[in-house]
């Protein structure tokens, strides 16, 4: 499983014009599942979510995590993290989870991020989305449950 992680201002998902998830201040993420990702890579990931400790504190220094911080979470299905370019011009996808399965696991994650108390937003899966979001920093960080990165 893989993410892309941008601390953000606010961050906003569009279906058809129509929002279907914001957050203002917290974590815009882009989540990818990969064929055989299981509750443990969920895990790693939703953990890593809930302590990376990137947001400011009193001093200016990245000290606080999500919850200190009061932060949110935008959470969007993005099967191209599990795009590979290594040859050609063009994206092979063969590493990408099958959508019944990857949906699945990307309504898992969320579940377990709000069970966790947090407000998490999301996309629509296998929808053709519009996003837009203010980075804060910007910071943005790559995450891999099998720790590739």
């Amino acid at each position: 499983m893989r993410a892309v992680v941008q601390r953000v201002k606010r961050a906003e998902v569009r279906v058809d014009d129509r929002i279907v998830g914001a957050v203002s201040k917290g974590f815009l993420v882009y989540l990818g599942v990969e064929k055989g990702d299981s509750l443990s890579d969920l895990e790693y990931i939703s953990t890593k979510l809930e302590n990376l400790r990137v947001f400011e504190d009193s001093n200016g220094k990245m000290n606080l995590d999500l919850k200190e911080a009061e932060g949110e979470l935008l959470i969007v299905s993005q099967f191209t993290l599990a795009g590979d370019v290594r040859k050609g011009r063009r994206p092979s996808f063969d590493k990408a989870e099958a959508p019944e399965r990857a949906k699945e696991l990307y309504e898992a994650i969320i579940n377990n991020l709000r069970g966790k108390g947090f407000k998490v937003e999301k996309g629509e899966f296998q929808a053709h989305m519009e996003v837009e979001s203010i980075n804060d920093g910007p910071v943005t960080l790559l995450l891999d449950s099998r720790k590739v990165f």
